[in-house]
């Protein structure tokens, strides 16, 4: 390489990146400090954009359904706001949009679909990952696929966010109480909880253990409604996005005192996607909400050590785009799952 172009990127890299300028003044190789710069620097901000691809989607979904509500007496002559078939051709086309980015994006597939209820009532009790985008995935599929809205409970802080309050209302998404959850599965409706909601979602790892923190509300659902349970986990689900790794006593902190969720996210790997629904969890009676946590937790613990490897890679991950046939650490899963049943630790 000649002067001229070691002088180039010099002159590059002194303009794009204070930090890699800061480093060339200590590291005398200047092709090395350009591969640096190009390996390092770029990816490193790409892996904390990509996200903001999520965020994007979903004011996009808020901006059109937006349009459908104020512009309706143009996209649709005499329907009225309150109208369910005006929900219900706005909904479809976001459904359409999101189902779409699944199947091109992470390759998102259900698989165990014949244990969901055509008609009638379930209570959907899934893993939640840094990023619940699984769940945004499934509920479009279904819609699409079966013509079936799920409900869906959303942590409160979700419903201060700008532009969220009209998803909520086109997509039946609702902080959600005992009664409400009842209510609504007494209808006959598809309901999803995730015990572990923003808690798990900031502090699971790849590892994906349940952080449940002894939560029994969902358990107390299915038991007044009597509604079956549908365990549910979406793999690679870490493997899509993760939180960072450093700092996490001082977030848990932080989180307990402002219950929001503030560990940064990096991720959006084009990984494979599948959503595994095990055998539905019928009513017994005289079960207790704390058995049925337990048995619910089994449930999705044996969905999770028989179709994730552990720990979780973004790389098997990738391949499992390409590849069928993904390696999983048997004895490894075994022993966990046995580990699980005798502590029943959720």
């Amino acid at each position: 390489m000649n002067n001229e172009n070691i002088k180039d990127m010099e002159e590059e890299i002194a303009k794009n990146s204070t930090f890699i300028n800061f480093l060339s003044k200590y590291v005398e190789d200047s092709n090395y400090v350009y591969w640096l710069y190009m390996t390092v620097y770029y990816p490193l901000i790409v892996t904390f954009l990509l996200p903001c691809v999520f965020v994007l989607l979903i004011y996009f979904s808020s901006m059109t359904l937006y349009i459908f509500k104020f512009h309706r007496w143009v996209l649709m002559k005499e329907i009225r706001a309150d109208d369910v078939n005006f929900w219900k051709v706005a909904n479809k086309f976001i459904a359409a949009v999101w189902d779409a980015h699944a199947t091109i994006y992470h390759g998102y597939e259900i698989h165990g679909l014949e244990h969901l209820p055509r008609n009638g009532p379930a209570l959907l009790i899934y893993y939640h990952g840094a990023i619940p985008i699984d769940m945004y995935y499934f509920v479009a599929k279904i819609y699409l696929k079966l013509d079936r809205l799920t409900y869906t409970v959303g942590d409160r802080f979700l419903f201060k966010l700008p532009g969220w309050k009209i998803i909520a209302q086109a997509l039946k998404v609702s902080p959600g109480t005992v009664k409400s959850c009842t209510e609504t599965l007494n209808r006959g409706n598809l309901l999803a909880i995730s015990p572990g909601g923003v808690y798990e979602a900031q502090f699971g790892n790849n590892y994906y253990e349940l952080l449940w923190q002894n939560r029994l509300g969902f358990a107390k659902v299915a038991i007044e409604s009597k509604a079956p349970i549908i365990p549910m986990f979406t793999e690679n689900l870490r493997e899509g996005f993760r939180n960072i790794g450093i700092a996490r006593k001082f977030f848990i902190t932080l989180y307990n005192w402002t219950r929001i969720p503030v560990r940064p996210i990096y991720g959006g790997f084009p990984v494979k996607f599948r959503t595994h629904l095990g055998p539905p969890i019928y009513y017994e009676e005289g079960i207790t909400p704390k058995e049925l946590q337990e048995k619910t937790a089994m449930a999705i613990e044996k969905l999770i050590v028989e179709n994730q490897r552990i720990p979780g890679s973004i790389v098997g991950g990738l391949l499992d785009r390409f590849f069928n046939q993904k390696q999983i650490d048997v004895v490894l899963n075994k022993t966990r799952q046995r580990r699980f049943i005798n502590n029943k630790d959720t």
